[in-house]
């Protein structure tokens, strides 16, 4: 019944910027975070990005400093602003809604994915 669903991603050359958007059916606040995840070609799915109810944002370290998590709490909604895109950032992005509380307890829950290319 939780949705989570993100868009925007795209193609972009490198250097580029490109901001995602995540839209959740429940209130930010009803759930320990929302965070960004991302998948490359040939490897393991990976932490990006995640902000908490309170506010706090946390990055992984291979997007400090290019990668902006922010929040419109008013529309259940979470974004990722990436700039200064490398080639290596080329990968589907999922938005995940972490320990939402639902009617049978905790529950974690993903979106579809958007796809991000960068190259030349």
């Amino acid at each position: 019944q939780v949705h989570v669903v993100e868009s925007g991603g795209g193609l972009v050359r490198p250097g580029g910027s490109l901001r995602l958007s995540c839209a959740a059916s429940v209130s930010i606040f009803s759930m320990n975070f929302m965070g960004w995840f991302r998948q490359a070609p040939g490897k393991e799915r990976e932490f990006v990005a995640l902000i908490t109810s309170s506010g706090n944002g946390n990055y992984a370290d291979s997007v400090k400093g290019r990668f902006t998590i922010s929040r419109d709490n008013d529309k259940n909604m979470v974004f990722l602003q990436m700039n200064s895109l490398k080639p290596e950032d080329t990968a589907v992005y999922y938005c995940k809604a972490v320990g939402v509380v639902t009617s049978t307890g905790r529950q974690d829950y993903w979106g579809q994915g958007t796809p991000v290319t960068v190259s030349s």
